[in-house]
Parts: C-alpha cells; sequence; structure tokens
C-alpha cells in the first residue's frame, strides 16, 4: 500500500511545528500538512492510480505432466472509470483472469493489486469481504435467490455489510430505479423476465458502490433486445464513473466497452483502445430508451 506523511504527535505539533523542537522546526520534512490538504492529497492519490493492476501473473494448474498454463505472464492495468471487455474463445484464459481479477483464485506467480492492494497479503475471511465491499459480480445466470423480491435480493449486500434495514431499503429502491425496475421491486426472480433478472443482478452489483464491477457473459442467457437492455444498462452504469470489466466472446457486445482486451493461449494478443477511459462509453450516444422485453 501507498505510504502516507507522518502524523502529528500532538495538536499544537500540528499548528505550530516549533512544539516539536527547534531543530524538528528547521526541516522542511517534519512540518505537518494540515489535515484537509492531506485528505485532499491522498483522494488525488487514490484516483490516479489503477483500480486494477495484474503484473506478470501466471497460473499453473495440476502438477508434473499434467501442468495446465492458463495464464503465461499477463499485464494489464485499468484506470478507475474505465469500461474494459476481455474476449477470447473457450480455453483462451478469460475466464482464469476472470477469476483473479475476482479474488476468486490467486496467481500461481506475478502481482496483483487491486484499488491498490496487493491481494495477495490476505487469508479467505479477508478476501471475502473484499469481494464483498470492493467488487460487484454479474453472472451469466443471474444468481437471484429464488422465492425472494428483487428488493432483497438487492439488498443482499448491504445485510452482509450490516447496514440498517431503512437505510438498505431506500438505496436498493434507487438503485432498482436506476436499472428500470422500480415497479418491479416486489417481483421474484421467477416473476420477472431474463433481462429483468439480470438488470437487478446489476442492481444488486452496484448498491454498495464498488471499486469495480465484474460480469462473466452478462448476456449469455439472454436474446437479443434483452441483451441489449442489459448493455444499455452497463452503458449508464460506467458513465456514473464506475469502473466495469466484462467478459465475453460476442462481438457487439465487447463494442459497447471503450476498451478491448483479446486473450489467447493465457496471454494478451491484443488489446484496443475505442475511447478515452475518462470519456463517455462509445454506444452511449445512440442507445435506444430502456422499454420492457417480452418474458
Amino acid at each position: 500500500m501507498e505510504g502516507s506523511e507522518a502524523e502529528p504527535s500532538s495538536e499544537a505539533e500540528a499548528v505550530n511545528p516549533d512544539a516539536a523542537g527547534s531543530e524538528a522546526a528547521r526541516s522542511p520534512s517534519a512540518v505537518s500538512v494540515p489535515q484537509p490538504i492531506e485528505d485532499g492529497r491522498r483522494h488525488a492519490q487514490a484516483r490516479q492510480r489503477p483500480v486494477i493492476l495484474l503484473q506478470d501473473v501466471t497460473k499453473v494448474y495440476g502438477v508434473g505432466e499434467i501442468e495446465v498454463h492458463a495464464l503465461r505472464g499477463v499485464s494489464i492495468a485499468i484506470e478507475r472509470g474505465d469500461y474494459v471487455a476481455i474476449m477470447g474463445s473457450s480455453g483462451s484464459g478469460k475466464t482464469t483472469l476472470m477469476n483473479i481479477i475476482g479474488c476468486l483464485d490467486m496467481p500461481t506467480a506475478g502481482r496483483y493489486l487491486l484499488d491498490g492492494v496487493d491481494v495477495r497479503r490476505f487469508e479467505d475471511d479477508q478476501l471475502s469481504l473484499i469481494r464483498n465491499r470492493k467488487i460487484g459480480f454479474v453472472f451469466q445466470a443471474f444468481n437471484l435467490i429464488p422465492r425472494t423480491s428483487a428488493l432483497q435480493n438487492v439488498e443482499l449486500p448491504l445485510t452482509y455489510a450490516r447496514v440498517p434495514a431503512a437505510e438498505r431499503r431506500r438505496r436498493a429502491l434507487e438503485v432498482l430505479e436506476s436499472v428500470g425496475l422500480a415497479d418491479r421491486a416486489t417481483h421474484q426472480p421467477s416473476e420477472l423476465s431474463g433481462g429483468q433478472q439480470q438488470r437487478a443482478a446489476i442492481a444488486r452489483a452496484i448498491i454498495g458502490n464498488p471499486s469495480l464491477v465484474l460480469a462473466d457473459e452478462p448476456t449469455g442467457n439472454l436474446d437479443t433486445v434483452a441483451g441489449g437492455q442489459v448493455m444499455d444498462v452497463f452503458d449508464r452504469v460506467n458513465a456514473e464513473g464506475r469502473t466495469i470489466v466484462l467478459i465475453t466472446h460476442e462481438q457487439h457486445v465487447a463494442e459497447h466497452a471503450k476498451r478491448v482486451v483479446r486473450v489467447a493461449d493465457g496471454l494478451v494478443v491484443a488489446d484496443e483502445r475505442h475511447a478515452p477511459a475518462a470519456g463517455a462509453p462509445p454506444l452511449l450516444a445512440g442507445a435506444e430508451p430502456m422499454v420492457e422485453a417480452a418474458s
């Protein structure tokens, strides 16, 4: 993690460097930085560092003659606010890469920093906490809890975070409205279309304001119309400043992203930038108004 300035040992030192002694007072490095300035500096540093930084990451499964090299030295930096599609055929290594980015698996070698934190420092229970607070997951199969309302499904990450019930409900209703599901809040997954279920899953992923939204083939189980509506939601979520990484093999899905990374045989073989990380998603301006897909 990044270093920080030394904290003053007393309130007097924060106001008057002479309180720490005449020798320290003559040293510029000993002068305390006012807290608002220091907080602003740390915030600026956090904004500048990548959300995701992989450095020469490898992943090997098995031993001896049955070793499988799923990743062979992958290095990627993903900026805050970026919208990245990772593409590759079956066996390319994209799923392994997603699992490592999502802290569901660890590299065999190399380094992975999530929001400036080296994930190898943490035990399993700590990684679970990081996944809940820093990563919002969206899966191909939606993974909503059956016989539970959309509202309760969306509230779930805040329940784990012990957010009070009234606050959970308020925030869940807000994000459901943002994905076009305000009128479906009390409906169970079986009462929602596939596209509606995936939009509820996106709402659940973003409710905790994570550093990263990680989506695995998010349109894989949807028809063209519903898939387009889901991608429209991702575009809008990214336009709000959220970082998105999605795994896909569909070119029309990847076209929504600002950057497309192609993986083959465990290596990054292409890395194409289509829009600035801090800019709008490339297809957002032409997005059609959100309409309900047929159930």
